[in-house]
């Protein structure tokens, strides 16, 4: 008799009060139809935690689908392991070995996913992005395979605010293809809202979370820290133009079931120094302003006296440093540099790291050397 009264005194509340219950995830997701879709909701902030990894920056290639993807993937493998170790995975491997190239402009983003799904797609130390705004040959490092995480399955999800707010709870980040216009591009900050300028292009993001207090929804770009909320876009629900995919697609697509490699037990290398878009005088940094040079590649360092290369990191005994292929420089000690020596035209920095089980990594740049 106890426990019927208790029941009976707990019910309503359990169906009135179901907002609370819905901010501790799926695990504890009730259906919409009680109208307990929270207020908001992030991936950037589960109970406290951020499962979403570094942005990332694109230039000056076609990639956005690749990115858009890897995006969601590194946030549920982060989700999954309930560990925030920042996994980086290779979204040029994506784009590439999915069929995409540059002189067509993207890669099919139906192709893209179903690529995840058989193949999966390895970490960046086995196909870093070069930044290169060309077609390359190209080769992931041999043992790739044995370095993927892959997905289970993918939909579409309709066009529908709730609808794209639950696949977003329920699956995690999803992929939008959207239709943007020329004032996107200087996008700074705050909720966003058209305001002027034509149509300027189709481009593919992931969708990290929802905001109904602004009304607008929380999305990872590939742009880089130096555009939008260092990196981040907050877009109204009403300026989200969502473009179908050819047709075959609603434009929003949801990731479900990752599995793999999660954390493969190889270095992880990053060249830091030089970095893309970043001029170099005597080894004195400062952003690139004018990027259009027909006569230097766009994203390439630009370098004008001494430089010391250096790199970070992790899970590392050595690291070699070459230069357009050629081995320079062997560092088997903390910090990893080396004193770029080049002559003057454009040149590529190549970095293997290698750990103990002589696994390896490499981290791949193009430089400008002027003198």
């Amino acid at each position: 008799m106890i426990r019927r009264v208790l029941i009976l005194f707990l019910l309503p509340i359990l169906l009135y009060t179901p907002s609370i219950l819905a901010y501790d995830f799926k695990d504890s997701y009730i259906d919409s139809s009680y109208n307990t879709l929270p207020p908001y909701f992030s991936w950037r902030n589960i109970n406290g935690t951020d499962y979403t990894t570094p942005i990332k920056d694109q230039t000056p290639a076609p990639s956005c689908e690749a990115y858009a993807l890897v995006a969601a993937v590194e946030t549920m493998m982060q989700y999954k392991l309930k560990e925030i170790y920042n996994p980086d995975l290779s979204e040029t491997h994506l784009y590439f070995y999915a069929g995409g190239t540059y002189k067509a402009g993207y890669v099919n983003l139906v192709d893209a996913v179903n690529y995840l799904v058989e193949y999966g797609v390895p970490d960046e130390g086995c196909f870093p992005d070069p930044h290169r705004p060309y077609d390359f040959s190209f080769e992931s490092l041999p043992g790739w395979e044995n370095r993927t995480v892959k997905i289970k399955e993918w939909g579409w999800v309709k066009h529908d605010i709730d609808e794209m707010k639950k696949a977003l709870i329920e699956h995690g980040p999803l992929v939008v293809c959207i239709i943007f216009w020329r004032d996107f591009f200087y996008y700074k900050g705050g909720v966003y809202k058209h305001r002027w300028g034509g149509v300027a292009g189709g481009h593919v993001m992931a969708i990290v979370g929802y905001d109904d207090y602004n009304q607008c929804w929380i999305i990872k770009n590939s742009w880089g820290t130096r555009w939008g909320e260092k990196g981040w876009l907050r877009i109204a629900y009403s300026d989200l133009w969502i473009g179908e995919w050819y047709g075959k697609g609603t434009g929003v697509m949801y990731l479900d079931g990752v599995y793999g490699n999660l954390k493969p037990d190889v270095p992880k290398v990053n060249i830091v120094k030089p970095r893309i878009l970043y001029n170099y005088i005597y080894g004195y940094e400062m952003p690139i302003i004018f990027r259009k040079n027909p006569l230097i590649q766009k994203a390439a360092p630009r370098i004008i006296g001494l430089l010391l290369v250096e790199v970070e990191a992790g899970n590392t005994n050595k690291i070699e440093f070459y230069l357009d292929d050629e081995l320079k420089y062997i560092d088997e000690q903390e910090p990893y540099e080396w004193d770029l020596q080049a002559s003057p035209g454009l040149h590529t920095l190549k970095v293997l790291a290698y750990n103990e089980k002589d696994n390896i990594s490499e981290d791949i740049l193009d430089v400008f050397v002027f003198t």
